[in-house]
């Protein structure tokens, strides 16, 4: 929509046959230098039916010739919509969109505070405080919108004293392939929960919960679910400020991997922790689920792993631990306007993923010069990781397979492969102050090969994480993995679904024993440190990790 939603002044139309409204605007002076924005104090009603009269009250709204208008849920009404507009006064009918969603004033490129307006046909009425009931209610979301990363109140009731396997789930979208059918092209949105892996939850109480808005989310309901029922869906904005993301092409993989463990010396008692690896849940990998598994676990995908236990293994005794798993994977793409975005220093996200570590020394003197030569006097941080990621295409010698040595030697050496790679982006971009982590898992092929592979994230405020390929982008590839044209320029910022991610940042678990003797895989599939532990009687043991096999694809 452009320029005024109403006709020019003095002119009458009528819809529908209902009343004839005349308009008569007297000349004005305008100057734009200083003058308040458009200021809403209240709206009527707050949930309403379409075809019904919305009632907006506030200040400086002006008229239609300052090029205002009205949005509701980000979709401006037509101009037969409007009935009456005064500088602190607009009525209009409700559009038949059905949808419900914040309430702005425009006028000459400002825009109001935003009041929630509710759709009664589509959002159920939320329940009165004093109604009897255990299950979750929404009383108010405190922004009624924010940007990734913002830190938002939910106020309510029957949420619970502790978070246990209760969730706070945003509304989440991919584009449909014109190949798929109507009926799936057409389903409701998604939803996507808060990640504890980006700090999501601060407080959950049986009154009020605060949580941070997931990467991912767009805008639509947010829900708080719970073992007693969820909450009636609540209309929530998510703001980007700064571009935009991409869910695509959908891919949905099935796969299985596992350990074969025999012992050797053993005495009793004795026992074998095995920590193995879950596929991540992530606004680009969804909807995991377990197809079979060969023993029951000591504990199910905790800090994502799933733990065994094997206990008074025989000498000799074989044991063998199976998974199999079914994921969904899309494409991602991403657009970032540059240069309006800035460094975040205070989000959990950035405290934590800007600190140097064993896996990802940042603080290294010769990783940290190198990343001030790269980024120079650049201030913007995605133009900063620009500038890094085009380094390892031009100079970072990136080759297929794996070398031996960390990411100092590769520094050094000017040669190193997928792992050194993501794991120095990181480091450099941590010198930099931009929130950055390693991401692990396997590469498909289309003849079913799946192949370990890494590459990396970084954080923007407001924006989320964006992902880059440096290992691709140099055309490092596994022989069966088909390369596209533009990888240099496409795997930054864009990711394809040919992957499977087992892990996103270091995931660093606990031993279960003091006294346990504790073994870790480097350059596996899954970047934890922490894979088996010994405890007891168990002197001598062999085990081999299978490689992750892939048992079928499905393309939609």
């Amino acid at each position: 929509m452009s320029g005024s939603p109403f006709s020019p002044a003095g002119r009458a139309e009528a819809c529908g046959g209902g009343p004839v409204f005349l308009f008569f605007f007297l000349p004005f002076v305008f100057c734009s230098c200083g003058e308040k924005g458009p200021l809403i104090l209240s709206i009527d009603p707050r949930m309403g039916m379409m075809g019904e009269i919305l009632t907006i009250r506030g200040e400086n709204f002006g008229s239609p010739g300052d090029e205002s208008y009205i949005t509701i849920g980000g979709i401006p009404p037509t101009g037969s919509s409007y009935i009456e507009w005064r500088d602190d006064f607009i009525s209009l009918t409700v559009p038949e969109f059905g949808e419900a969603g914040l309430v702005y004033v425009h006028r000459g490129g400002k825009k109001s505070n935003p009041m929630l307006f509710s759709n009664k046909a589509t959002l159920p009425q939320p329940m009165e405080r004093d109604e009897v009931g255990i299950g979750p209610r929404i009383f108010s979301i405190t922004p009624p919108s924010g940007s990734v990363g913002s830190l938002i109140t939910i106020k309510g009731s029957g949420f619970g004293s502790s978070r246990e396997e209760s969730g706070v789930f945003f509304a989440w979208n991919a584009e449909s392939s014109l190949a798929a059918p109507a009926e799936t092209r057409n389903a409701e949105p998604e939803s996507i929960e808060v990640f504890d892996a980006e700090f999501g939850y601060d407080l959950w109480s049986e009154r009020e919960i605060r949580v941070r808005v997931p990467d991912g989310a767009v805008n639509g309901n947010l829900e708080v679910r719970t073992s007693r029922g969820n909450s009636q869906p609540v209309s929530f904005e998510v703001t980007e400020k700064s571009g935009s993301k991409t869910f695509k092409d959908k891919w949905i993989y099935s796969f299985s991997y596992s350990v074969d463990i025999q012992a050797a010396e053993t005495s009793l008692p004795n026992t074998l922790y095995l920590w193995m690896p879950h596929p991540v849940t992530s606004s680009s990998q969804r909807n995991t689920r377990l197809l079979s598994r060969s023993r029951e676990p000591f504990v199910d995908n905790f800090r994502g792993a799933t733990l065994f236990q094997l206990t008074d293994l025989a000498p000799m005794g074989k044991e063998r631990i199976s998974q199999s798993y079914l994921v969904t994977v899309y494409t991602i793409e991403t657009s970032v306007k540059s240069p309006p975005v800035r460094l975040d220093t205070g989000s959990p996200v950035a405290t934590i993923h800007t600190q140097p570590t064993s896996l990802i020394p940042s603080d290294d003197p010769r990783v940290a010069e190198q990343s001030k030569i790269l980024t120079g006097r650049e201030a913007n941080p995605y133009e900063k990781a620009r500038k890094i990621y085009q380094w390892f295409i031009q100079e970072g010698k990136i080759q297929r397979g794996f070398l031996s040595g960390g990411i100092t030697e590769a520094l050094e050496q000017g040669r190193m492969d997928s792992y050194t790679a993501s794991l120095l982006f990181c480091a450099m971009a941590r010198a930099a102050g931009i929130p950055a982590i390693p991401v692990s898992g396997v590469l498909v092929s289309r003849t079913l090969t799946a192949s370990r592979h890494y590459w990396a994230e970084f954080w923007l405020e407001g924006f989320g994480w964006i992902p880059l390929d440096p290992a691709l982008g140099a055309g490092a590839a596994p022989p069966s993995f088909i390369l596209r044209e533009d990888r240099a320029s496409y795997y930054f910022g864009n990711l394809d679904n040919q992957r499977i991610t087992f892990s996103r940042g270091q995931t660093v678990l606990s031993q279960m024993d003091p006294r346990g003797r504790l073994a870790a895989h480097n350059r596996d599939y899954a970047l934890q440190n922490l894979w088996e532990e010994a405890v007891g009687g168990l002197e001598s043991y062999s085990s081999l990790w299978s490689d992750v096999t892939i048992s079928g694809i499905y393309a939609q």
